[in-house]
């Protein structure tokens, strides 16, 4: 089985922010589309980093206790970001989850943003794998390996 990387499952149609965007506006839209963080992008698709729901709740608690330095998604969006590339190795991409606290990984190429994969992407496309495997009734967790090279293992 050919291992998957990142552009076989990343998502490409995304809600995104810019730096300039209001924060409320930006929080509004997060709310709207059910989801937990935006890549922030400049004009040219550039990535500059993530608003996630950690960064609305900083920028909440700092309307409610202090004068907020800012509107702009700017002030509060993460810049210490993990990024990906089209071609990184799904094992690759569970090794990062599962060491970091992320809840997604944009995937970048030349600097631009080209896609995102989040935790349930990961997981939705395991199990698509194990449900293609031609025994079924073998026990699927114990053959998760038969998704991965031999020695790639997901596990450090």
């Amino acid at each position: 089985m050919k291992p998957q990387l990142a552009k076989d499952i990343m998502v490409t149609k995304l809600v995104t922010v810019t730096p300039e965007t209001d924060i409320l506006d930006a929080i509004s839209r997060l709310l709207e589309n059910k989801i937990s963080g935006a890549p922030v992008i400049d004009g040219e698709r550039r990535f500059l980093g993530v608003l996630s729901e950690r960064c609305a709740l900083q920028a909440v608690m700092q309307a409610a206790y202090h004068e907020v330095p800012s509107d702009k998604v700017s002030a509060f969006m993460d810049t210490e970001c993990t990024t990906i590339s089209e071609d990184t190795a799904i094992t690759e991409i569970l090794d990062i989850f599962q060491k970091q606290r992320f809840r997604r990984l944009p995937v970048v190429q030349g600097g631009k943003l080209v896609g995102q994969i989040s935790r349930r992407d990961v997981l939705r496309s395991v199990l698509e794998q194990l449900e293609k495997r031609p025994d079924p009734e073998k026990p699927k967790l114990l053959y998760l390996s038969a998704l991965f090279d031999s020695g790639d293992s997901p596990i450090a």
